[in-house]
């Protein structure tokens, strides 16, 4: 498995997503996915999965320490004492001594600062509840702000991001801190993007499924990790069969040039206000 290298850490460029996997399923598929050869699950306080992630990583019988495992904290808990309580009962709940990377899952609205949540976040850190730090969902400028406070390196930024949506300010930003950029709903949901002629042309030419050449492309930009997330067994093993060949110049460039679309599938409320694509 390759990996991205940010800040410190050592990164599975392919993840297991599990949003919205809940109960036997969410064990039965990450134990699924770890015997496929992914070592890097991703999980969140909010998508209520973490005591079923925890027991699909012990039923997949893997060393601890092959396993790179990402939680988050909800944009309610990021005030102090709030947030590292968060962490904490994330770990109760995975069963886990420490996580690798521990996110702000969303930038705060209401109640305490970027400032005030970041200094709770690495806070955590030296409680040992996390290996490495960083965020999710945060724009440029919210960025800066986290990176500027910041005590421990921030590794990584979590953020939606597809042949759809252009990310390439964020992207900027993120490779310019030496951190990793985690693609989430990489596929854009396994949508009509797959039927774009430039995805469908790359995948005639290299024998690959549309996802292949989706998660191909996140994968051969510099510093970029994708989580896809799938309920479906034979999926989860064919989005990791992508190490063993490269997309052209011209392939990568044709799909990259989508993004002017800027189609965004995660834009809630809370959310904050994005960079202009």
């Amino acid at each position: 498995m390759h990996s991205v290298s940010a800040n410190g850490a050592e990164i599975p460029a392919l993840g297991f997503g599990t949003w919205t996997l809940k109960d036997k399923q969410a064990e039965h598929l990450v134990a699924s996915a770890v015997e496929a050869g992914y070592r890097h699950i991703d999980t969140a306080s909010a998508y209520d999965n973490e005591v079923d992630v925890g027991k699909g990583i012990r039923r997949s019988g893997i060393d601890r320490d092959e396993l790179f495992v990402t939680t988050k904290v909800w944009h309610t808990d990021l005030a102090d004492g709030r947030l590292q309580q968060s962490a904490a009962d994330s770990l109760e709940r995975l069963g886990l001594d420490q996580v690798d990377l521990l996110l702000i899952h969303w930038p705060p609205t209401n109640g305490p600062t970027v400032e005030e949540a970041v200094a709770a976040l690495n806070d955590a850190k030296d409680r040992g509840y996390a290996r490495h730090i960083g965020v999710s969902n945060f724009p440029t400028a919210l960025l800066a702000r986290a990176l500027a406070v910041t005590r421990h390196p921030l590794v990584a930024n979590q953020c939606e991001y597809h042949p759809w949506l252009n990310q390439d300010r964020v992207l900027a930003a993120v490779r310019a801190a030496c951190m990793a950029f985690v693609s989430y709903c990489p596929l854009a949901r396994a949508g009509d993007a797959f039927s774009e002629p430039a995805i469908a042309d790359a995948a005639r030419a290299h024998g690959r499924t549309p996802a292949q050449i989706v998660l191909r492309w996140h994968v051969q930009q510099p510093g970029v990790v994708a989580i896809p997330r799938t309920s479906n067994e034979g999926r989860a093993r064919e989005n990791i069969a992508i190490f063993d060949f490269e997309l052209g110049e011209d392939e990568m460039s044709r799909i990259s040039a989508l993004g002017k679309q800027a189609h965004r599938i995660c834009d809630f409320q809370f959310g904050p206000q994005w960079d202009p694509v």
